[in-house]
């Protein structure tokens, strides 16, 4: 009776408050469901290492990528060049803190059904305008803003002006290569790293789709950090994120960034993207 009357009188003890989801997300430059496959276990391996839960949440398009992240819905985005840019400028004090080994050397593959009789050249591929053609995402870097840059130098016109046969976005890097694999369009344009994944898997017939050219280089991914990480979980979190990110060496998990390994990065790094995408309107 003691017993029951102390464990009355103190009451049962209140549970330890719990750290909240850190949430983060990745333009969706491909099929949602595969990289649902592909960050899950991204979000397992930080949420381990960072001792806090981490949550990957998709999104439907890549301007819902910026928008989560303007919103405070995500704290963390693995963006491209471009949506990186429009985070940043969306939300003072977000960074850049980690990029692909890859990413300061970005390039775009320009493809073409075979039927067309293109063959891969240095030389940038005039005979394109009088095809039918493919983007990206109109948010991409690597599958619309550097292109349209590339074609505007080269032919000093708009692709409005340039693509007499017109043109459309896909949304993806791999619906462009299989809509010209298959011959619905002519040509288009990808990021390398995505053609380059997808004939390593075998999903693309050689035969019926190949890079007829490949742009030069530029900066692209990154993970961009949102303030508000410092408030939630103490001073030099994301300095701590970013280490985590760059230390990461499990093939396994670097296949979700289909990149060889992850290395600093910061938002000068990009200044070349957001002037691109100043001139073309497509930030302030």
């Amino acid at each position: 009776m003691l017993f029951l009357l102390l464990l009355a009188c103190t009451g049962t003890p209140e549970p330890a408050e719990t750290a909240p989801v850190l949430t983060f997300s990745a333009i969706p430059d491909q099929d949602t469901a595969r990289l649902k496959e592909r960050f899950d276990p991204v979000a397992a391996h930080l949420s381990e290492a960072l001792g806090v839960p981490v949550a990957y949440v998709p999104a439907t398009d890549y301007t819902a990528s910026v928008e989560m992240f303007r919103s405070g819905d995500i704290q963390l985005a693995w963006f491209g060049g471009l949506t990186g840019v429009q985070a940043r400028q969306a939300v003072p004090g977000a960074q850049a803190i980690a990029q692909g080994v890859e990413d300061p050397q970005y390039r775009s593959y320009f493809i073409a059904h075979e039927s067309t009789g293109l063959q891969a050249s240095e030389a940038f591929p005039e005979a394109i305008g009088g095809l039918t053609f493919s983007f990206g995402s109109e948010s991409s870097t690597s599958g619309r803003l550097m292109p349209e840059h590339f074609i505007r130098q080269h032919t000093g016109r708009a692709p409005a002006d340039f693509f007499t046969a017109g043109h459309s976005f896909s949304g993806a890097h791999d619906k462009t290569a299989k809509l010209v694999e298959s011959g619905q369009v002519q040509a288009g344009v990808l990021s390398y790293t995505t053609w380059d994944a997808m004939v390593a898997e075998g999903r693309l017939d050689l035969s019926q789709a190949h890079i007829i050219w490949t742009t030069p280089a530029y900066a692209d991914y990154n993970f961009t950090a949102h303030p508000d990480l410092e408030t939630r979980y103490g001073e030099g979190f994301t300095d701590r994120l970013a280490a985590v990110l760059v230390d990461i060496t499990d093939p396994a998990l670097l296949s979700a960034f289909q990149r060889s390994g992850l290395i600093a990065a910061q938002d000068s790094d990009y200044d070349t993207i957001a002037a691109v995408a100043q001139e073309l309107d497509m930030v302030r």
